[in-house]
């Protein structure tokens, strides 16, 4: 029988600080008809990830944010139900921007097939998705790091920070990751083959802990944490070092950041460089990274783990967990 009503969480409105329980808000919306060109889909694993966050601000930023009343944006593996559209049969599993619901209808244009088996189809919002690319082109392309370099990596036993210091690895780096538990760091150098990492938890002064697991200084920082970790990392990079600025999770629910180390001298006497950057400025290069992406998980090469939510009813707690360091790997919400 066809699906014809959605379970979503909506945006209650937007929060300050820490979002919680009350910012969002679950409620059933009725589904349309497919029309022509069409696919209505139903949700198997959607993402949860932290840019989310910003995107719960009324601030500018390089995506528009979120309105109270939307239904919570992001992607999803969905099966197709019935289409509409040429490209797509029932039962396709497909990449879509369904956001936090249990079914929706979408344009075929919208969507990607996933070529994976159903049991490892959540892959395509984690290694061979968003954290996947995002790590791909960060390091190679905005970090650019050469054989027998050291790349620093915070928030290494995350989605994308797991990804960026194996990379390196293959890259011939050396690769030391930081992380928030000495479980994660026996992940990442019994695992997944990081030559070194820390937990942050466990010191207070975080350049002197890393200086000894740096030994030859920081050529490429990967930066996906920001705060005081960032600023221990700037006081180990070498000359002509590349700071790669992906995210800033230690301050997305702060209400009043502190200042930190200022940059710029730094920067200067070192002759290094920052820089931000966004995936989707390599939106037309992404079927290369994927098939480089899928290639090296096949050969064993890039080991993945998920921390997989079951349930739709707990899609905003995967979410918050997101910033308690409660996942390893990629975190993923299992629908059906």
């Amino acid at each position: 029988m066809p699906i014809r009503q959605s379970e979503c969480w909506i945006l209650a409105g937007y929060p300050e600080g820490m979002p919680n329980d009350a910012t969002f808000r679950r409620e059933s919306r009725p589904i349309s008809e497919p029309t022509e060109g069409e696919v209505l889909l139903e949700t198997l694993y959607l993402s949860v990830d932290p840019y989310m966050r910003g995107r719960m601000s009324p601030v500018k930023s390089y995506v528009a944010p979120y309105q109270p009343g939307d239904v919570v944006g992001g992607e999803a593996v969905a099966r197709v139900v019935e289409s509409r559209d040429d490209r797509f049969v029932a039962g396709d599993l497909v990449l879509a921007p369904l956001g936090w619901r249990t079914a929706g209808v979408l344009a075929g244009s919208a969507l990607q097939k996933v070529s994976l088996p159903p049991e490892r189809a959540s892959l395509a919002l984690g290694a061979l998705g968003m954290p996947g690319l995002t790590a791909y082109f960060g390091l190679l392309d905005v970090g650019r790091p050469r054989p027998g370099e050291t790349v620093l990596v915070s928030g290494a036993a995350g989605a994308v920070g797991s990804l960026v210091g194996q990379i390196a690895r293959l890259m011939g780096c050396r690769a030391v990751g930081v992380a928030g538990s000495e479980e994660k760091v026996r992940w990442l150098t019994e695992e997944l083959g990081f030559d070194a990492a820390l937990n942050y938890k466990a010191h207070e002064d975080l350049r002197e802990a890393l200086a000894p697991l740096c030994p030859s200084g920081v050529d490429v920082y990967f930066d996906n944490v920001g705060g005081a970790l960032s600023d221990a990392a700037l006081g180990l990079i070498n000359l002509r070092a590349r700071m790669v600025i992906c995210g800033q999770i230690a301050q997305y629910n702060a209400k009043n950041p502190p200042r930190g180390t200022r940059p710029f001298a730094t920067l200067l006497v070192r002759r290094a460089r920052a820089e931000g950057f966004i995936v989707f400025d390599f939106k037309e290069r992404f079927p290369e990274a994927q098939r480089r992406l899928l290639d090296w998980v096949k050969e064993g090469r890039l080991k993945v783990r998920e921390t997989v939510a079951e349930g739709f009813e707990n899609v905003p707690k995967a979410f918050l967990g997101l910033f308690s360091g409660e996942n390893t790997g990629k975190m993923v919400v299992r629908v059906r």
